[in-house]
């Protein structure tokens, strides 16, 4: 039996007593070795099962799904069996593997990335066994284990608590909530208590922030609760990206005109009488001019490139296609905690009576000063610091933390005003303490002290709710005066000043103090009672502050239309106050008000919602849900457990690499190596980028086609050359020299710089819009019937061989000044700026030298049928092409004038 169907107990309703029965284990002694090994056959590792590999035979031949690859298949075969035109076959049928193996590359590239990138380090567990305390690596967990946990450690499985020493858990992985969860024994009433508030229970993958416990595994694997939302994940099917549902149109809009135009051009060969290998021999060359054979090849390259500048830009892409989709983005949900904050408490602001401070820095680390309002006197901050190190147990070192956040915040607040923990600590020994407890919501800790007039003292520091040291006070501490009544007024004051730190969405500590007299202080006694008749010392405010880039990249991500949500278990004040700081615009709701709404209610409102607090994994996937039947483009992003559904339903999930869980890595479209939400508008623009030079390609690509059709269709109808104007393997050279370096070099070239300015295109915007296309047929008109005036003039006055080498140099050069004049669809080619793009530059470069290889040497000239042309010939086919130029440079003259009026 597996774990994912092991009958399971409410075990959070059981006593400890019977949940060590209904495990059959000793507490003291554990498991057996014999009994752990049984188990383990029975129940599994301990460990997320993963989906089969797809084999890589596979992979291969899926790349032969594509439509392109078919068509040049089915031709070179035909060409090799009945025509017997091995060349030309070969040609075909390598050019066919060339496309499989580079899609096949690219795609292995991009998953050995996330594979290293998702490659985490063994978790070790202790466990007892055999009745002795042993580490073992935590996937040979099984249930019935009993398992010690202490500050530091990851909890490796799911259990229900033995014990509790001042055990506190940060769990927002798994459910959001951003603070730790202070954890205890006692059974918790009631089957379906939300994860949240199952006090007595610990879950996989979340971290232990404080104090130390023991559990008995009560579920490992697939059957833990990390393991069950694993488990949605497979139900959620990844849809086609908008880029590949445009290139399946356009796709099909190809070999629709191109199919019409080949059928019509056969018809005419056999009506002529020409025999059936002269028929298909034109058939291949025509497929081979009409079909974009390189289509796939370069829209892999281009989007290949793109992976790889996203990821030195810190983000790693899973799918190659993924990579544009970024760029059509239009709505980003973000989850707060980690992604859009630090998940690092900070302290920011402190108030003492008559005082207010302001706390420089973020996260722990203890760079910055506590500033002062301007015209106040300094006073001395020691004894409003000292609790916040001496009722503590977090230790920071380096910026990094091992404990409780909300105790690294104020340890970090006291180093900011020259306090010193560790020597601090070491100078006042605890030595007794009352820990944090959920009922009296405080901490106390005793040390042996001097008192101001030099007695020995025992001092109890306290920190906890305000309201509650509020309640145990007699006197506030004032910097001037001395202790002072905390009297009626003094008590308004109080109470007003933690309404106000509270409204900023701040979380709010007190710390107090007491000075006992060490005759009569018993350690081992009541302590509680002695937390009575305080001095009160100071509020702080702590908050999980935002990202330093995050801001300036939310307003960047807004500029460019994109809607930015904010979706985060905390509570509502705090998610307000941070949106705030952010600015991100819209209502605040819950997550129970958003469940609430109907599909038709949410959809109406959707608009108006910017924070989504208190959620739950089936709001996030709601969400998801109701932008994409909006027909948004959506990103959703996030680091916990609780993120991942909604990223697999997302059109882009964005995981964060470092602070992320494995599950959501593996949810994830995009991991972002820095976990710096920046890179997300970074990749949206290079995303933007890619699609702004694929539809230039496209552009190009799709008047080339038209412009091959004509030449083809013309030569049919006319009988130029016997319907052949180029012979298959110089169609296949024209391909694959100008047609392919000028379209590298305009998806490798610098997209415009306006991309940011512009609203994120339509999903359903088709890539070449009909005004577009009706243009791009006059080009291929101009550029075939261009093309085959030359032939049918060098064919009547130098024969056929001169004829179709003429016809190759001047399709050739009708292709390189059309994609310089399609580069910028208004800019003037006569402008500085055209050959300011050096990559641009360089392959059109590389095109003009091909050009003079496939008619100057001998090796090319036997290869292609090809020869010498003399100047005049040469004169003749740039001249021709050059009323490309001229027809493009009096339409963009038209819509710049339509422009200005």
């Amino acid at each position: 039996m597996s774990t994912a169907t092991r009958g399971a107990a409410s075990w959070h309703t059981l006593s400890v007593e019977a949940v060590l029965r209904e495990e059959k284990v000793s507490r003291e002694r554990g498991l057996t070795s014999a009994e752990a090994a049984e188990r383990a056959s029975q129940y599994g590792p301990n460990a997320f099962t993963t989906v089969k590999a797809e084999p890589r035979w596979r992979a291969f031949v899926r790349q032969y799904a594509d439509t392109m690859q078919i068509v040049l298949l089915v031709a070179g075969l035909g060409s090799l069996y009945p025509l017997k035109e091995w060349e030309t076959g070969i040609m075909l049928v390598l050019l066919t593997l060339f496309n499989a193996v580079l899609g096949l590359r690219q795609e292995g590239k991009a998953a050995a990335a996330v594979a290293a990138l998702q490659k985490m380090m063994i978790i070790k567990a202790r466990v007892t066994r055999d009745g002795r305390l042993e580490q073992i690596p935590a996937e040979e967990l099984v249930p019935g284990d009993v398992v010690s946990i202490e500050a530091g450690d990851v909890v490796p499985a799911d259990g229900r608590l033995l014990r509790a020493a001042t055990l506190e858990i940060a769990e927002s992985a798994l459910t959001g909530e951003s603070l730790p969860v202070t954890k205890g024994t006692d059974p918790v009433q009631g089957d379906d208590t939300p994860l949240g508030d199952r006090a007595d229970m610990v879950y996989m993958n979340t971290n232990v922030t404080r104090g130390s416990g023991e559990f008995v595994v009560t579920a490992t694997g697939m059957g833990t609760e990390v393991g069950h939302i694993s488990d949605m994940l497979h139900a959620e099917k990844a849809g086609k990206t908008p880029l590949t549902r445009q290139l399946d149109r356009l796709t099909r809009q190809i070999l629709w005109i191109a199919g019409a135009a080949l059928i019509i051009s056969m018809v005419l060969n056999l009506a002529r009488g020409d025999s059936f290998t002269v028929v298909f021999t034109a058939a291949v060359a025509f497929a081979v001019g009409a079909l974009p054979e390189n289509l796939p090849a370069v829209v892999t390259t281009i989007l290949a490139f793109g992976t790889q500048t996203l990821a030195r830009a810190g983000a790693i892409m899973k799918r190659l296609q993924s990579t544009e989709t970024l760029g059509s983005t239009s709505a980003i949900n973000s989850d707060k905690t980690g992604t859009l904050t630090l998940n690092q408490m900070t302290a920011v602001q402190m108030a003492v009576v008559g005082r207010r401070y302001a706390v420089e820095g973020q996260g722990y680390a203890t760079s910055g000063q506590i500033t002062r309002v301007a015209g106040q006197e300094p006073i001395p901050l020691d004894p409003f610091l000292l609790p916040m190190v001496l009722a503590a147990d977090a230790v920071i070192n380096e910026g990094e933390l091992i404990g409780d956040p909300t105790e690294g915040a104020l340890v970090a607040l006291a180093a900011k005003g020259g306090v010193d923990a560790v020597s601090t600590r070491e100078a006042y020994p605890r030595i007794a303490e009352l820990p944090f407890d959920a009922a009296y919501k405080l901490m106390a800790t005793f040390h042996l002290m001097r008192d101001d007039a030099g007695a020995d003292v025992i001092r109890c520091y306290v920190k906890g709710a305000p309201d509650q040291l509020l309640a145990r006070a007699a006197t506030v501490l004032d910097a001037d005066t001395g202790p002072v009544p905390a009297d009626g007024e003094f008590r308004e004051l109080y109470l007003a000043e933690n309404r106000r730190l509270g409204e900023q969405g701040l979380r709010v500590m007190a710390t107090a103090r007491r000075d006992l007299d060490p005759a009569t202080f018993d350690p081992t006694g009541d302590l509680l009672s002695l937390v009575n008749e305080l001095e009160l010392l100071s509020l702080v405010g702590i908050v999980d502050p935002p990202r330093p880039a995050a801001k300036s990249s939310i307003a960047t991500a807004q500029a460019a239309g994109i809607r930015i949500r904010m979706i985060t278990g905390d509570h509502a004040v705090t998610a307000a106050a941070i949106a705030g700081q952010l600015g991100i615009d819209g209502q605040v709701i819950t997550g129970a008000e958003f469940g609430a709404m109907s599909d038709e209610e949410a959809l109406a409102r959707i608009d108006d919602i910017g924070v989504i607090a208190r959620v739950t994994p089936e709001h996030k996937v709601r969400l998801v849900d109701m932008l994409k039947k909006r027909g948004e483009i959506v990103a959703m992003t996030g680091d916990g457990v609780n993120d991942a559904p909604a990223l697999k339903k997302a059109d882009i999930g964005i995981a964060m690499g470092i602070t992320g869980t494995e599950v959501t890595k593996e949810a994830a479209v995009m991991v972002l190596t820095d976990d710096d939400f920046s890179t997300i508008v970074k990749a949206v623009e290079l995303g933007r980028g890619l699609y702004d030079n694929l539809v230039k390609y496209v552009r190009f690509q799709m008047g080339c086609l038209f412009g091959f059709i004509t030449a083809f269709l013309g030569a049919s109808i006319f009988n130029v050359t016997g319907g052949v104007p180029f012979l298959p393997l110089q169609t296949l050279w024209i391909n694959f020299t100008t047609l392919l370096f000028q379209a590298i070099g305009l998806g490798y070239g610098e997209p415009a710089g306006d991309l940011m300015e512009r609203k994120p295109r339509k999903p359903d915007q088709p890539i070449l819009p009909r005004a577009q296309m009706t243009w791009l047929i006059v080009v291929g008109l101009i550029i075939g019937a261009g093309t085959l005036g030359v032939i049918a003039w060098a064919d009547h006055e130098h024969g056929r061989e001169v004829a179709q080498t003429m016809g190759v140099v001047t399709f050739s050069l009708y292709a390189l000044l059309f994609s310089i004049a399609t580069k910028d669809e208004r800019l003037t080619v006569f402008s500085l700026d055209t050959f300011t793009d050096r990559k641009f530059t360089t392959w059109t470069g590389v095109s003009v030298l091909t050009l003079f290889l496939a008619t100057s040497l001998t090796p090319f000239q036997k290869i292609l049928d090809t020869t010498e042309l003399n100047a005049r010939q040469w004169v003749i086919c740039a001249g021709t092409a050059l009323s490309i130029i001229v027809v493009a440079e009096l339409r963009k003259a038209m819509l710049r004038s339509r422009e200005r009026t």
